[in-house]
């Protein structure tokens, strides 16, 4: 048997819709768990859970396309749920399942090449252009523990989602005070929706004086799918150098693309720790906000403890 039709028998049992579990898929290719999963993940270069998740929405993606309801190609990729599948759908494609169309294509980032191809088979391209494995993690991330955190501030009453914490903490000059929950969480939705709209030439986005926090969940539900499309986008065609020449900006300034993205990305995770320290202030832990943590769970992994 040689080793391409081994590795073939492994991806099939995969994408066997039967098997849901890693112990189904190693069952099914007639090995142990672990030795299923390490070989598969040297030999394709993606963990046998991720790659499941990625390519049955690859395949729900196409069945949208052709018309089927986002309830049944939810049903088929294995979701309990629509609002799960919604939201990992989005997350992953930069817009809801509801806002696909027969031109999109329906193939995601792969470190492997391969992908689903209609109607029922895999195919596996030589060359591949995805977006680095660190960029990608790190905007994902940001975004993920962004909507984690202004989760957990819903549980906050309104007084100590306003209260001033840490009187005359300015981030950023040009930002002002973020001296409570509520601001440090507004400035980070903002940022976002701010910058996107530069990118995509829009105007000034609208900005709640006093936002609780169920509006900054809906207002970061909205911006960060189109952030983490626009990003791929850049990478897509090779734009890190390209300038933008910000209109919303008085007097216009122009940026280095790269510069912008890696601007977010600083002053997000600052402010999701301080955000964190803000929470145990008012009895409410929210986690370390550990990448490591984070990508184990995205992977369905459950070895390995916290991160020593």
């Amino acid at each position: 048997m040689t080793g391409r039709d081994r590795l073939r028998e492994l991806l099939d049992a995969v994408l066997d819709e039967e098997n849901h579990t890693l112990a189904e898929m190693a069952g099914d290719a007639y090995a142990s768990p672990f030795h299923f999963s390490r070989t598969l993940s040297r030999d394709a270069r993606e963990a046998p859970a991720a790659m499941r998740r990625r390519v049955m929405l690859e395949r729900a993606a196409w069945q949208l396309q052709q018309g089927s309801s986002v309830t049944d190609a939810a049903w088929a990729a294995g979701y309990e749920s629509v609002e799960g599948f919604s939201r990992a759908f989005t997350r992953a494609y930069g817009r809801p399942p509801s806002a696909v169309d027969a031109g999109s294509g329906h193939w995601l980032p792969a470190p492997n090449g391969i992908h689903f191809h209609p109607p029922t088979s895999l195919w596996v391209q030589s060359t591949e252009h995805a977006m680095n494995p660190l960029t990608e993690q790190l905007v994902a991330h940001g975004l993920d523990d962004t909507r984690y955190l202004i989760d957990v501030a819903k549980g906050l009453t309104d007084e100590a989602f306003r209260a001033q914490r840490l009187p005359g903490l300015v981030v950023l000059p040009w930002d002002g005070p973020e001296e409570s929950v509520q601001t440090v969480l507004e400035h980070l939705v903002f940022t976002v929706e701010v910058w996107l709209a530069s990118i995509e030439g829009r105007d000034l986005p609208e900005r709640a004086d006093d936002p609780d926090a169920a509006a900054l969940l809906a207002r970061h539900d909205a911006v960060a799918p189109r952030w983490l499309a626009t990003v791929r986008e850049i990478d897509r065609r090779g734009g890190w150098d390209d300038r933008l020449v910000d209109a919303l900006c008085d007097p216009p300034e122009s940026f280095v693309l790269s510069s912008v993205v890696a601007h977010v990305l600083t002053y997000s995770a600052h402010r999701r720790q301080l955000v964190r320290h803000l929470l145990r202030t008012a009895g409410h832990e929210a986690g370390t906000g550990d990448p490591i943590l984070w990508l184990r769970a995205r992977r369905g992994e459950t070895s390995g403890g916290t991160p020593c």
